[in-house]
Formats: C-alpha cells, structure tokens, sequence
C-alpha cells in the first residue's frame, strides 16, 4: 500500500553538504524543493556529533578549509550562523625523536624557520618560498578547470571549446617553465614531484601526505600528484595547505546550509530513506521511499554515491548490462578510518611544549617518504597499518566551545584523527571484531610522537572503513565516494559520459562527491549540478512538474 504526497519539483537524496549546497541553490531560483534524508540529522559525513556526554567531536571531517568561498557568499551562509576560525599554523609534523617541522600560513615565516631547524636543508629552505609560489600558479590554472562543468566529449560545444582555449592560455601564462606546466605535474606520482622540489625527506613527506589522504593510493602511485595540487585549489593554503575550523564543529556548516536552504523555501526531512527512483519510460517521476510512500517530482537529484545511485536507486533495465558493469566497476577501495579521542589535557610533544600554538593546525605524522609509502601497503592485503599515516587536529585549542566544562570533566580536549588503516575489506576477521586494535594501533602511534598520550585518554570512538559504508552510505567506505585517480577525473568523474551530472534517466542528476570536481568538503558539485540543472529548465530541456 502506498502513500502519495503532493508533487514537487525536485527532489534531492540525501543531506550531505553537497545536496544542501544543490537544494539551496534549486529553491533559490524558485523551485519547490525537498531534501530526504535517511539518517536522522543533515550533514552526513560533515556533522558534529556528541559520543560522550558534553563532549562534541567532528564525526569525520575535521576542517571545512577547502569549502568553496562562493558558496558561502552566494548562500550567505553567514547570515546563517557560519563563523570560521582559522590559525596561523597550518601544519605541525612532528618526528618521534622530539623535532618537527612546522608550516605557517606566511610562507616567509615558514621559509625563516626552516633556515634554523636541522631536519631541513639550507636549500630546502631558501626555495620553499619559490616552490610555493609554484604551487600556487599551478592551483590557480587548475582552479579553472574546477570552477566549470566539463565538456561534452562526445559533442563539444562552441562555448566547450572557447572555455578549453582561454584556460590553456590561462594556464600557459602562469607557468613559465616547462617543468611547472600542469599537463605534466597532473599525471606524476606525488613522490616524484617533492622530489624535483625538495631534498629533505622529512619536508618532502610533510607536502606529499596530502597527495594520498583520504584516497587508497600510495605516494609512488601516477596522479597523486594531481590529488595535491588539487587539495591547493580554492583557498590561500599553498604548499602549506589549509586549515580552516567551523566553529562548532563541520555540522556547524551543514546547519547553515539547511537554514540557507529552508530560507530559500527548501523542505528537509531526515529519517526518509529513498528505496528507488520512479520513471515513466525514459523520464524521472519522482522517488519512492523505504517505507512505500511515493513523492512526485520532474528531476531528482542523489547526492548519493555513483554506485548507489546507478546500481541500486535505478531500475536494471534503465542502466542495462553494459552500464551497469561499468558502474559496478567504478573505484571506491575506502581505507580510511576516523578516531576521536577525549582527553584529560594537551598531548606532550617535545617540539610544541614552549608554544602549544602550533598544535591549532593540522598534526602530521608522517616522518619520511618511506613512512608513507608503508603505511599505504597493508591496506592492498586487507592488512592494518602498524603506523598508519595520520593527520590529527586538536579543535578545542580553536574552539572551545566544543567542550561543556560542567558536563564534561575531566575531558578538557577532544583529538580528532584521520587515519589511512586498512581496506574496507579484511583479510583476517571483520572490522567489528578488530575496531579495538585500530584503536590500539593508532593510540600506540601517537604515543610514539606525544610521549604520555595514552595516559591522556579517557575514551576514544573508532570509525572504521565498514563504519563509514554503515553510517553514511558510501559504499566501499570511500570518503570521496569514488577514487579520484586521473582515470576517475574531470570528464571522467565518475564515468565518461556521465561527467556533466546527468544521469541515465532524463530528469536525474548526480550531486555529490562522486561527481565533478571531486570529494571533500568543498561544496563545488553541488553548486555545479544545481547549475546544469537551471540551464536544462531554461533551455527548455526539462519540466519540473511530475
């Protein structure tokens, strides 16, 4: 028995920051939107959540650095409540026998101190300026390519190939070496390229960790060069990198997405899990939910994962044994794992106890190339990382807030750790059986560079790869939704002929972070399908009632 609702003009699955970004944006131009979401909060994997009582802790996501600045602006989302909180620390990257390197946000003042720390080369420290300058002439050419919707391939347009030719030149323009063009730092592996620009191992590993993170792929890996000059895209971070706060926590800016959304005339309901998408021949008719109810609609938008999206919200027959083999055959190897950690007070690292500042940023522990490259291998055997790579952030030393000193004592600070462990699939036992060892594993690592930390801990929350498939539906347990090798790119994101958010049902789009241009918390697919999707309506190529 089913139940009808009165007919919308779109629909998007899913409240994640991408299809909040896309709602806003459709109701803002008028369009009678609702968002359906399966859990029972917005945010999906940019929420802030509260494991222990008086204790809030960004569940994955633990900076917002890379969240596109037109969105905010155009979104308002400070009307909304956003405040950002960002420290002039970027990176603290100790070593266990006491030193460490640190990244400011001036690279002067990065380039000044490396002069007088011996894990660099006076070298090292009199191009860091220059390299960064680099970085930041290829981010700004790429950040071109990025703002866009890829081309047609298969029938470029005018327009496609006037946008090709003035990026090019755009490009050329910005790069006046060869060996800076993007063409060819794009495909190389990120070990390559900090080996052309640095001779310091320990300053090659700090610049080459955001290569790999959240991905499966290791340092020696073509196209990881890619993944860190992507990360450089859209912000002032440079080589260094950003690192930006919500206060609040991540949910902090879902929350002002769905206020923005909602004051754009958007309705949100959670606990609303989409079982399939309804079509009438070749067009989207609306969604039916899990529970039999069925809501009308002319365009439906996932910002689901393309896996899900394809293979289980759509019909076989829509997709076909051709598509449906591709899809099933999209990369989403997820081996990255999220721990929090209560703490009784700052950890102890040797380098950072006369100026606990530099502990507001990013924490890396990634000691060496070799260290990278180890700690990626395990996971291609279904193994866990004895020294996983880490990055770790303390948000409470940014925003203190997020802990309640009346609720909450002893706990004084929350440590938030990302972790490349393992593979969503183990060799040996489940992920339910072997949470507590990761959590093991990754305490002891830490302990290695904060002596003491374990006798810090109060409690800490393991979130596996399996957890992240679970609690968010990204299957695999892919953080990104898919992998973001060059094969998997632009126009190839997350199939070629499905780059321009349109999906096999005319009517249905794709919004997330398996979608152009790619994970994390940058807001960008959502704006650029919410784009496509207006352009279809005023072309004429769509209708929104169903």
């Amino acid at each position: 028995m089913t139940r009808r609702q009165a007919a919308y003009d779109a629909v998007v699955i899913g409240a994640g920051h991408n299809g909040l970004v896309c709602a806003a944006y459709l109701a803002r131009a008028g369009l009678r939107v609702v968002v359906l979401e399966r859990r029972d909060q917005v945010g999906g994997m940019a929420e802030t959540s509260e494991p222990w009582p008086g204790v809030r802790v960004p569940t994955l996501a633990h900076t917002v650095g890379r969240f596109r600045p037109t969105v905010a602006r155009e979104l308002r989302l400070r009307e909304h409540g956003l405040r950002l909180v960002q420290p002039d620390v970027r990176v603290f990257a100790p070593q266990a026998d006491g030193r460490a390197i640190t990244l400011w946000g001036d690279p002067a003042r990065t380039a000044a101190e490396l002069a007088t720390n011996d894990l660099v080369g006076a070298r090292d420290a009199r191009e860091y300026e220059q390299v960064d300058l680099r970085t930041r002439a290829l981010a700004r050419g790429l950040a071109q390519i990025l703002a866009r919707v890829p081309p047609d391939l298969a029938a470029p347009s005018l327009a496609d190939a006037f946008h090709g030719i003035r990026t090019a030149l755009a490009t050329r323009a910005r790069t006046r070496s060869a060996d800076a063009g993007l063409l060819r730092a794009m495909p190389m592996a990120v070990f390559d390229l900090v080996g052309e620009w640095f001779e310091s191992d320990a300053l090659r590993a700090v610049v080459a960790a955001r290569g790999v993170l959240l991905t499966g792929l290791g340092p020696r890996m073509p196209g990881t060069a890619g993944v860190l000059l992507t990360d450089a895209v859209g912000h002032d971070g440079g080589l260094a990198g950003q690192t930006v706060f919500a206060r609040g926590g991540p949910g902090a800016l879902s929350a002002a997405l769905a206020s923005a959304a909602r004051a754009a005339g958007a309705e949100i309901r959670t606990d609303a899990a989409v079982a399939r998408v309804r079509r009438e021949g070749e067009n989207v008719r609306g969604v039916t939910l899990a529970g039999g109810e069925e809501i009308a609609a002319g365009v439906v938008v996932s910002s689901a994962d393309p896996k899900t999206t394809l293979l289980d919200l759509l019909e076989p027959e829509v997709i076909g044994p051709r598509l449906s083999w591709r899809a099933s055959n999209i990369r989403q190897r997820g081996v990255t794992a999220k721990l929090n950690f209560a703490l009784r007070d700052l950890p102890h690292f040797p380098a950072a106890v006369d100026d606990p500042r530099r502990l507001r940023g990013r924490l890396l522990l990634a000691p060496s190339m070799a260290a990278l490259q180890s700690a990626a291998e395990p996971a291609k055997y279904g193994e866990i990382a004895d020294e996983p790579l880490i990055e770790a952030t303390i948000p409470s030393l940014a925003d203190p807030g997020l802990i309640d000193s009346n609720r909450a004592a002893p706990i004084r600070h929350v440590l938030s750790a990302i972790v490349q462990a393992a593979s969503r699939d183990l060799r040996v036992g489940s992920w339910d059986e072997r949470r507590h060892e990761l959590g093991d594993i990754v305490t002891r690592t830490i302990e290695q560079y904060a002596p003491g930390f374990s006798d810090l801990v109060e409690a800490h929350q393991v979130l596996t790869p399996l957890d992240i498939e679970r609690d968010y539906g990204a299957q695999s347990g892919h953080p990104m939704h898919a992998e973001v090798g060059l094969d998997q790119w632009f126009a190839w994101r997350p199939l070629h002929g499905f780059g321009r958010y349109r999906m096999p049902l005319h009517g249905m789009y794709l919004c997330g972070s398996g979608a152009h241009p790619g994970g994390g918390v940058t807001g960008g697919p959502g704006q650029l399908a919410a784009r496509e999707i207006l352009a279809d309506l005023k072309a004429g190529h769509l209708r929104v009632s169903a």
